[in-house]
């Protein structure tokens, strides 16, 4: 173990949200050199904890050392002075400005006139970028890149701090494997020049590749410590939750019944085409009634267009091609009119897409039903708080009260709240865009039970995700996508994972949806 003096020394770190302990007198200390995992359910305190060692939160008790010295951040420019940098979960820019904007942000070079040295600016962020592994044009709007590429510029903008502590929270969750593998190395890389790494992640298999120490955090304060590299799945999740986590998914299904969903040959031709977009180009898929089926394939395969097409919250332009939900045709012009033909939707970026972050857990909740919730055109406030109660209840959000900002509950129960606010709509078919991204193993394993639930009320489910076991684990079916098109189908009974990844990269396996099973298809899935 590395016995080095600490680059940062925390002590009795407490912070309270009105009546909500978000981190109950907590310890924790950083060395140069290693990568500290920090592990907990959502609302543990994890997020908290770090914003308040990178200087977001500066209204807390107890004490911070770096280096030896006592610190009392004002804001994140102090912290960032003091060495410290975080990169946060959710992501934090710009998306009017251009990615050399977001890197600079602040810290703009300027020639010896006193002007943005732009030249100077693009060449460094050429730079910067290389070192996480991705090439994209300087000057591109961050507004047109995908969660992924969003993720990597951030982690870019970070390391562009050189700074002496590094913080990542759940740095990996809109990456691919191949991005994964390269963040490894730039971490790598930084635990060379002796950086001092915390990492926040939900991945056990990353924690026990890349990580030293571990210590886990339950409802604010401190319950375990332990070695990364000799810590197993069930010990950190025993410990996170409290209580033995031996199966993660259900083992039973609901059985699937009569079709619900049909999607034959379905391609978007935009009038706008949007940079960055992989627009449907051949999709074949079927859903029934109680199934749930997911959608496979790397970064830029069309998992995410598909969803958004279906629900009307795609690019405008013309559909070829056939969608049949209950035998007749829908083309939904936009979300209102999806909803109204019960196709309900998650998206994937939940604080951009999914809530109003600033309003109330009671508003967001009955955001899609507050026509249904009045009379003549007034709502009744009555109707409104009963359905948000037992929405919460039902998906048991952890919550301080029903009227507080969603944007202060927890990653985890932010994305219950987007689900409770779906299922009010009482949908026939739901869409999920990687449901559990960031979300933590006790979490994850409501929102299966949940989906078990769902499907076995006949809803159809359509799951994108980027987590293969999830895919194997829950799904009935998976349907592989690549450039826009389906290109294979397996069935997950006796399914593995290599299959699908296989599928998804370009190896032949699986069945076709449309010419049936290729020579050899054994399943798997992505």
């Amino acid at each position: 173990m590395n016995t080095t003096p600490p680059l940062v020394d925390m002590a009795g770190i407490t912070k309270r949200y009105g009546g909500v302990l978000a981190c109950d007198a907590v310890d924790l200390t950083v060395r140069g050199g290693e990568v500290h995992a920090l592990l907990g359910e959502n609302g543990a305190g994890k997020s908290t904890l770090m914003k308040v060692l990178s200087g977001d939160v500066t209204d807390h008790e107890g004490r911070i050392g770096v280096e030896g010295e006592p610190v009392r951040f004002a804001g994140p420019a102090d912290a960032q002075r003091a060495g410290i940098a975080m990169i946060h979960q959710e992501l934090d820019l710009v998306p009017g400005l251009s990615v050399a904007e977001n890197l600079h942000l602040g810290r703009e070079p300027r020639t010896r006139f006193g002007v943005v040295d732009r030249r100077g600016m693009a060449e460094r962020t050429r730079a910067l970028l290389r070192r996480t592994g991705i090439e994209l044009d300087p000057g591109r709007p961050v507004g047109q890149l995908r969660v992924g590429e969003q993720q990597l510029v951030t982690i870019a903008r970070a390391l562009a701090l050189d700074a002496k502590v590094l913080i990542m929270d759940e740095p990996t969750s809109a990456l691919s494997n191949a991005e994964v593998e390269r963040l490894f190395a730039v971490i790598r890389e930084l635990r060379q020049r002796g950086t001092g790494i915390v990492y926040i992640s939900h991945r056990m298999d990353e924690i026990g590749r890349i990580a030293d120490r571990a210590t886990v955090l339950r409802n604010g304060r401190v319950v375990a410590e332990f070695d990364a590299r000799e810590l197993t799945a069930e010990q950190a999740a025993e410990a996170m939750v409290g209580r033995s986590v031996r199966t993660l998914f259900r083992t039973e299904r609901a059985e699937a019944g009569e079709e619900l969903l049909r999607v034959r040959g379905l391609a978007v031709r935009p009038r706008r085409p949007r940079v960055g977009r992989r627009e449907p180009d051949g999709i074949d898929l079927t859903v029934r009634r109680g199934e749930i089926v997911g959608l496979c394939g790397l970064l830029g395969s069309g998992r995410t267009e598909l969803l958004e097409t279906l629900f009307g919250a795609g690019t405008p332009g013309e559909w070829v091609g056939e969608v049949l939900l209950d035998g007749s045709a829908v083309r939904p012009s936009n979300p209102r009119r999806a909803l109204r033909r019960g196709i309900a939707f998650v998206p994937e970026d939940r604080r951009a897409s999914g809530l109003v972050l600033d309003h109330s857990v009671l508003a967001n909740t009955v955001l899609s039903v507050v026509d249904r919730l009045g009379a003549a055109g007034l709502v009744r406030r009555r109707a409104e708080v009963s359905a948000a109660e037992r929405s919460v209840e039902r998906l048991r959000v952890k919550l301080g009260r029903i009227v507080d900002p969603v944007g202060t509950l927890s990653g985890g129960n932010q994305q219950k709240v987007v689900f409770g606010r779906m299922l009010l709509t009482e949908p026939r078919l739901l869409l999920l865009d990687d449901p559990t991204r960031g979300v933590d193993i006790g979490a994850k394993a409501e929102i299966y039970q949940l989906l078990g639930e769902i499907a076995g009320r006949g809803i159809g489910v359509l799951l994108a995700s980027s987590e293969l076991p999830e895919l194997v684990g829950v799904c009935h079916r998976v349907v592989v996508l690549r450039g826009g098109r389906s290109v294979a189908e397996f069935d997950t009974a006796g399914t593995g994972e290599a299959e699908l990844l296989a599928a998804a990269m370009g190896e032949r396996g699986g069945s076709d949806p449309v010419l049936g099973p290729s020579p050899g298809a054994g399943g798997g899935a992505r």
